[in-house]
């Protein structure tokens, strides 16, 4: 049961760390800490992805901001208490992650598979240039009754077909983990520029 709970959500990335390790939290003595991993668009723009790491799988007091990873894991949510309401934060959960030599464009790699459920209605709306988008929430099962929560966004023809879902369809989800930088209004004179994260969805299907 286990191994089809991680192979509902896959995720692999090749970037570059950009930041020190931030420690995060602690789990049977076991100590886990955040990083971020820049990763290359085709476009020469590169996606900033959050990503937990356990101290196990690498040496977090070693500055390693430069270094080139490879990294597998679960894009995973959790709901934090801020300004009277929940945000969920996303980041990658590594399971595995290796250090490369360098950047090699042909191992540049940002790929995600979910497969989940339906758990909002979807959002269908076209761009002042016409392009047409639908926002989706997945709900994605874990161990121990838990779920996670993972936006995505898609466009064009997959875009129609997922505003006609219905909240509870299973599907599957095939994509990227993009960054994107927004600002929150926080009050009527104060604005605090965040980024969020979703999946860009290149292929979606009804599952079985």
């Amino acid at each position: 049961m286990t191994d089809k709970l991680i192979e509902n959500n896959q995720v692999s990335i090749v970037g570059e760390i950009v930041s020190d390790f931030r420690y995060s939290h602690e789990v049977y003595g076991e100590g886990f800490y955040m990083v971020d991993v820049a990763v290359s668009r085709l476009s020469n723009f590169a996606d900033y992805i959050p990503v937990m790491v356990s101290e196990r799988l690498i040496d977090v007091s070693q500055d390693m901001e430069g270094q080139y990873v490879y990294i597998t894991g679960q894009f995973r949510s959790f709901n934090r208490h801020e300004e009277k309401k929940n945000r969920l934060v996303l980041s990658v959960f590594a399971r595995e992650m290796e250090l490369l030599s360098d950047a090699d464009d042909e191992s540049a790699s940002n790929q995600i598979f979910l497969d989940g459920f339906i758990c909002k209605e979807s959002v269908y709306r076209k761009t002042p240039l016409g392009r047409e988008i639908a926002d989706l929430l997945i709900a994605v099962n874990r161990s121990y009754g838990k779920s996670d929560y993972i936006p995505c966004i898609c466009w064009g023809r997959n875009a129609r077909f997922a505003s006609g879902f219905e909240v509870g369809a299973h599907v599957q989800i095939w994509g990227r983990i993009q960054s994107r930088e927004y600002v929150k209004k926080i009050s009527e004179t104060e604005v605090e520029q965040r980024v969020a994260y979703e999946v860009s969805v290149s292929k979606i299907e009804f599952a079985e």
